[in-house]
């Protein structure tokens, strides 16, 4: 943080007594209760602050909970046989799958949208990196002040930021380019639509971006909440680009819509494309509680709808819509017939909304809620781990879709149930999605369920265990599904002959992600988290969080290997993404092909 950032001494007493309010709640009972307003968090022997009876029932009950809904999805899949990605007879379907090397205007102008977003995650992980270095090194960058430019806090902003950027807008992208391939026509006047999305969202990133470097330098004045920094954590950006974001996204449901509701004439894609439109109005519709807030609202409400736009929006609905973008993915490819990809798209929901909805209140354990949050949320929040599960069960059904028997001359590859040669033009965004499932359970799920535990959250709750769910989970999840659009999408304007010169920048850019991703998990934030907890558990929750414990040479030589991961992820990983896109923009500028 700069020196003498605050000077005006009126904003310095409004400071002191936030401190001394949030103090003061952590520490004193309610009324007639033997725990305070945090219950109890955050620990501090010192001061009476321990685990409360509560905190232990519900986090014993919610293991109960979640062995128990495991039990009933293995009982459902053992019983009934056309559940899931089924490979066999049951569901099999085998259609003429759609061609590659050609694409619509529309489809065209949406390959610049996936240019921006490898872009994004290169500025994105160089911007992780230096947050990664501040905390390893916080006094120079190899001898150069870089917080006098790029403050930690400005950093991790952008940090969080543009993943949020370049996910939502691989999503964007993904659906308006899989628009046209449903309903088999464009609109006319789509591919301007496409280009003035395109410079709206330019706008809000850039203005965005730089609104809250003013508003973190304390340059905007009395407008640092309207166009500079929020100050909340992952919805930072003034609200005026708030706003306009949300403007964005209904502008972007209209283009939607209007490009996939002709598919509803069609017997065999109108179910799958009224549940993209429906599920689709639930992006814009379920942002809006953004706004449901001011500068002066109190914390804990604030805080409510905070986590129901990182949670519930993010987890929950992203997350069904991604399941929607698969599906049809895989019915547009002739995987599977329409009946099947409607059949997953609705037991998605229900799992994933049924326990995300009540379990987005595991966010709200220490904030001021009542109890009843804290059981419901422990329950639910065990659940979630349920769906995510039941993609495990499906990984061997998924790979045979998509594997099949050994490879045939040309790339083609055997039908297991027809026997019919089967044309795998889009093998790496396969790989993509698999490797979607397996981050879905390893960081969503396992890493997810650890720290959404109330007595675990209770230790570890802003200590390294919640950025090791977060990356894992965030960019293991949504990001590689934002890699499998876009390589979808990429693969889809290319021809045999021109995907040849791309494929391999993909190859390394999917191995290199996925390598420096799980190192980045293994060897920094996993074990470091757990040596937090334990000093959390010993020395108080303060202790962890100070340079007395992060600036232990352990910790630090913990966050000097995550060069390690950072430059696979990085070079490896995202540098070929960035060619990859490249390169194909510049191709289809200079010979496009019309479908």
């Amino acid at each position: 943080m700069q020196a003498a950032l605050i000077t005006d001494s009126q904003e310095l007493r409004q400071l002191t007594a936030f401190f001394a309010w949030t103090a003061w709640a952590s520490v004193a009972n309610r009324p007639d209760k033997p725990y305070s307003y945090t219950n109890n968090f955050p620990y501090d022997t010192l001061v009476g602050n321990v685990a409360t009876t509560d905190t232990l029932v519900w986090s014993a009950l919610s293991l109960i909970a979640l062995l128990g809904g495991i039990a009933l999805v293995l009982f459902a899949f053992g019983r009934w046989d056309f559940l899931g990605w089924k490979a066999g007879e049951v569901g099999h379907v085998h259609p003429k799958p759609i061609k590659t090397g050609v694409a619509t205007d529309s489809q065209r102008g949406v390959i610049k949208y996936f240019l921006i977003v490898a872009v994004l995650v290169l500025a994105q992980g160089m911007l992780g990196a230096l947050v990664a270095h501040y905390r390893a090194d916080p006094g120079s960058f190899y001898g150069i002040d870089l917080s006098r430019i790029f403050p930690s806090n400005l950093a991790r902003t952008w940090h969080l930021q543009l993943a949020l950027f370049w996910i939502a807008t691989a999503f964007v992208g993904g659906a308006l380019f899989l628009a046209p391939a449903i309903s088999g026509k464009e609109p006319k006047g789509q591919s301007v639509g496409v280009n003035i999305l395109f410079a709206a969202l330019i706008i809000v990133v850039g203005g965005s971006l730089l609104g809250e470097m003013l508003g973190i330098n304390n340059w905007l004045g009395n407008l640092w909440f309207w166009l500079g920094h929020q100050g909340w954590e992952f919805l930072d950006l003034g609200r005026f680009w708030q706003i306009l974001l949300a403007i964005g996204l209904i502008f972007w449901l209209v283009l939607l819509i209007r490009g996939v509701i002709s598919a509803r004439e069609n017997p065999d894609r109108n179910e799958i494309a009224s549940l993209f439109m429906l599920v689709a109005i639930g992006i814009p519709v379920f942002y809006l509680p953004a706004l449901f807030f001011t500068s002066t609202t109190n914390f804990t409400v604030v805080d409510v709808w905070r986590f129901w736009i990182i949670h519930l929006w993010v987890e929950g609905f992203f997350e069904l819509f991604a399941t929607v973008m698969v599906a049809i993915v895989f019915f547009l490819l002739g995987i599977v017939s329409h009946k099947t990809a409607a059949r997953v798209i609705y037991l998605d929901a229900i799992l994933f909304l049924g326990s995300g909805i009540i379990g987005t209140g595991h966010h709200w354990y220490w904030t001021g809620q009542s109890n009843i949050t804290l059981a419901l949320s422990a329950v639910f929040s065990a659940l979630e781990v349920v769906p995510l599960t039941l993609l495990t069960l499906d990984a061997w059904d998924f790979i045979k879709l998509t594997r099949g028997t050994p490879a045939l001359a040309g790339g083609a590859r055997e039908c297991e149930v027809c026997g019919e040669e089967v044309a795998m033009p889009h093998k790496w965004t396969f790989y993509f999605l698999m490797a979607v499932g397996f981050w879905n359970f390893v960081g969503a799920g396992v890493f997810g369920f650890l720290i959404n535990m109330p007595i675990v959250s209770y230790y570890e709750v802003g200590t390294m265990l919640t950025p090791n769910h977060g990356h894992a989970a965030l960019m293991g999840v949504f990001g590689m599904l934002g890699m499998a659009l876009l390589t979808f999408a990429l693969r889809q304007v290319l021809n045999d002959k021109q995907w040849a010169g791309i494929e391999k920048y993909i190859r390394v850019g999917f191995w290199g992600l996925n390598i420096g991703l799980l190192l980045m998990v293994l060897i920094t934030l996993f074990p470091g988290g757990v040596l937090q907890m334990v000093d959390v558990v010993n020395n108080g929750y303060w202790h962890a969080r100070s340079q007395a414990f992060l600036g232990g040479s352990l910790i630090k030589f913990i966050e000097w290997i995550r060069i390690a991961p950072d430059l696979i992820f990085g070079i490896a990983g995202v540098v070929p993404i960035v060619i990859a896109a490249l390169l194909t923009y510049m191709t289809i500028l200079k010979k496009p092909m019309k479908a």
